[in-house]
């Protein structure tokens, strides 16, 4: 049987989102491959970190920081640091520490505009399947004759829809990957903030009233 160009297009269509599906996969597993790598969420131990150097074991929080694999505790070391090399210069240690978590932040969003990608282009994709579906479905009265066999029609509607289907199946777990990804780095953003405000001013009481 000769295919047409349309039916043509639909296969290289369903490759397309294939392809795709698996991108969105490989990338959710990179990222969880890569957080657990990278020390994303060790929360505790940068507390106790931090615990130690507000209450003045210097050596101690140093040592930990520097041992410790954790995106919350290298950005801890850079306090220490910049703390440690100018005393008296608290920009110091608030610029090296943001300059560390911006590289930090920077390993963490790797490729994950490539998920929102997958998030865009699948359903429109699949509504291109669709589309070149139903025109080879629908060429089928330009051709014939006589009646056309209602049967066979609807088959290759129903083929055309599916592309739609998977278009849309696609995007909505790599949007849901996406979302989660994105929270647990906004969570670890917002902790690298807050260790860093501590590390350098101290925690803020929040029962402590103003004079």
């Amino acid at each position: 049987m000769t295919l047409t160009v349309f039916q043509l297009a639909s296969y290289l269509v369903y490759g397309t989102l294939a392809i795709l599906s698996l991108f969105a996969l490989s990338i959710g597993l990179f990222k969880l491959i890569q957080f657990a790598r990278l020390g994303v969420g060790r929360r505790k131990e940068a507390e106790k970190i931090l615990d130690d150097w507000l209450n003045g074991r210097v050596d101690d929080a140093i040592r930990s920081a520097g041992r410790r694999k954790s995106v919350l505790s290298r950005v801890l070391q850079a306090v220490f640091s910049g703390i440690q090399a100018r005393p008296n210069d608290v920009s110091y240690a608030e610029e090296l520490s943001r300059q560390t978590a911006l590289i930090e932040l920077a390993s963490l969003s790797e490729r994950m505009r490539s998920l929102d990608m997958v998030v865009q282009a699948a359903p429109m994709l699949g509504l291109l399947g669709t589309v070149v579906g139903m025109i080879d479905a629908f060429s089928v009265l330009a051709v014939t004759d006589g009646a056309v066999d209602p049967t066979l029609l609807a088959s290759g509607i129903y083929v055309a829809l599916t592309t739609t289907a998977a278009g849309l199946a696609i995007a909505l777990v790599a949007f849901f990957i996406a979302t989660w990804l994105e929270g647990r780095i906004d969570r670890e953003r917002n902790l690298m903030e807050a260790l860093m405000s501590a590390a350098i001013y101290g925690r803020v009481d929040p029962n402590a009233k103003s004079a």
